[in-house]
């Protein structure tokens, strides 16, 4: 062939600008894949592992949250209000939750109380430790040391509110150490003897298993295992459950998903076996607290009731118990049952003040 004639020179041209064509198609492929990879990210794989990408740092994760550290644990923890006036210490759910479900309790600062938030260990915010750790000393030691830390003077009033497994809480602290809390707000505590937490727990749990939102939470459990102690991983898929557990097909009667930063897995899981195993029974020193105890049950919680409310607060002396209406189990978080109970739980604390 003549390299020369018209037909070689055609083939030649159309040749160049094929491969022309090409480089500029592979040019621009190149280009695009750079530009997703850099809006997405996709230079640097993310673990879930690694704190803050699953679900929000704990206080030794990051140092910028509002912590304590109080027997060998860094707490989440804040308080409101002149240091000198009585202290009201706020005992969240769960176990596992965090308090800022509860924070319209700060409300009590502006009457004359220094109200005290913490996330208890292993909860919330706070620290994190391995199954085996927790403890019911481990419990109360924490309470202590929250107290102590806040407390400005030996005479300061000490009052506790708890709600749900936080009243639990605050009943066995009381039954330890019946002098040292001066006034006690019990918000619906599933119950103070191991059988009667068992039994409440059980209706609870009556809800229909085929239900949308428990759906959702056993489809992704498929995808998301993990140890005993993964507690990033843990903590996320226990959100999961809590969501399906405030569905409005759930009995106790939720006006919806408590607000919150993050649960804690492991505590939960921990206390429960130690529940299982010690069959633990916070009333055994309770006729020695003669002072009145203001205990709270909802109209809409229907696992809950007048009958079970009368049932667990017969364990103390003297009670005063209290309906709140238009609410469920979190009467002290969504507008109508806070704004039905607030001012019965401060007539109360000020009677006592």
């Amino acid at each position: 062939m003549n390299l020369l004639s018209p037909n070689f020179r055609w083939l030649r041209d159309e040749y160049y600008i094929k491969k022309s064509r090409m480089k500029t198609q592979k040019l621009l492929l190149t280009a695009l894949l750079l530009t997703v990879m850099w809006m997405t990210g996709c230079e640097e794989e993310l673990s879930v592992h690694d704190p803050g990408n699953l679900v929000p740092r704990t206080v030794d994760q990051d140092p910028s949250l509002p912590s304590i550290t109080v027997n060998g644990a860094q707490l989440h923890a804040e308080a409101f209000g002149n240091p000198n006036d009585p202290m009201l210490v706020i005992l969240h759910g769960g176990p596992g939750l965090d308090y800022r479900y509860l924070l319209n309790c700060r409300a009590f600062a502006d009457h004359g109380y220094r109200v005290v938030f913490f996330d208890q260990r292993g909860a919330g915010l706070s620290q994190r430790f391995p199954f085996e750790s927790y403890t019911q000393e481990e419990m109360y030691g924490d309470l202590a040391g929250v107290i102590d830390y806040f407390r400005s003077s030996p005479s300061q009033k000490v009052f506790l509110l708890g709600h749900s497994w936080g009243a639990m809480l605050a009943t066995a602290y009381v039954n330890r150490y019946p002098s040292r809390i001066d006034g006690l707000i019990l918000g619906e505590p599933g119950g103070l003897t191991w059988a009667d937490v068992k039994d409440y727990i059980a209706r609870t749990r009556k809800f229909n298993p085929m239900g949308e939102n428990l759906n959702d939470v056993l489809y992704l459990d498929q995808f998301i295992t993990a140890g005993q102690n993964d507690h990033a991983m843990l903590d996320y898929r226990f959100d999961l459950w809590s969501a399906a557990s405030n569905s409005a097909e759930a009995p106790t009667g939720n006006d919806g998903k408590n607000p919150h930063w993050r649960s804690g897995a492991v505590v939960f899981n921990a206390y429960l076996e130690l529940g299982n195993q010690q069959n633990p029974d916070w009333t055994t020193e309770l006729d020695q607290y003669t002072t009145k105890v203001l205990f709270i049950y909802s109209e809409n919680n229907r696992a809950y009731g007048r009958e079970h409310a009368v049932h667990v607060s017969s364990a103390f002396p003297n009670v005063q118990l209290f309906e709140t209406l238009n609410a469920g189990h979190d009467m002290l978080t969504f507008p109508a049952g806070w704004n039905n109970t607030f001012p019965v739980m401060l007539e109360y604390l000020n009677a006592l003040k």
